[in-house]
């Protein structure tokens, strides 16, 4: 954008100075009267400024990308772009077809449970995920344990509980400035 404004520039200061060095001295005068009695319409017919994106497509349907385009145009300047964006899911759906045509079910259906949705489709009807390898009730109860682990860590980590099992200080300072605070919500 800057490289276009800087050639506009440069083209733009070179027709002034242009038109500035070669002007001669030779002035010509033409006088004209014109008189009409009617009246005048007149109609200016020019296409309107036009911009034109890119056209991006996606004729191999074995790409998981999809084409962006657009473009944006004023009376004197226009502008166009485009890109293209990856289709995360699609990636998805053709490793997992990929793995499981090449024998590796418990992988294919391992990439697939990566989506929240499918993992609690696949335990709502009996058959977990897999983990770690682990396969049936062994996957089930190495899933329930990781819950159970991430539940207590993340109740360790919490912040509030950090703070109220400092000191008495601390909870008394949080207390006197909560109940403050209550008290002239209330007022």
């Amino acid at each position: 954008m800057t490289r276009l404004f800087i050639i506009m520039s440069f083209l733009i200061l070179g027709l002034v100075i242009g038109k500035s060095a070669f002007a001669e001295d030779d002035t010509i005068k033409s006088e004209s009267t014109v008189t009409s009695s009617g009246s005048m319409d007149t109609t200016i017919n020019s296409p309107p400024p036009s911009a034109i994106s890119p056209q991006i497509s996606n004729s191999n349907s074995d790409l998981c990308t999809v084409g962006v385009a657009g473009a944006v145009q004023t009376q004197i300047l226009g502008i166009s772009a485009g890109r293209t964006v990856r289709d995360m899911n699609c990636e998805k759906l053709k490793n997992a077809k990929t793995m499981y045509d090449m024998g590796m079910k418990v992988a294919a259906v391992s990439v697939m449970c990566q989506d929240k949705r499918i993992f609690e489709a696949m335990l709502n009807a009996g058959t977990p995920c897999p983990h770690m390898g682990l396969v049936g009730d062994k996957a089930r109860i190495a899933w329930e344990m990781e819950s159970v682990k991430d539940q207590i860590e993340r109740e360790q980590n919490n912040p509030m509980r950090k703070i109220f099992n400092e000191n008495i200080e601390t909870k008394t300072g949080l207390s006197v400035i909560i109940s403050t605070l209550a008290f002239l919500l209330f007022l």
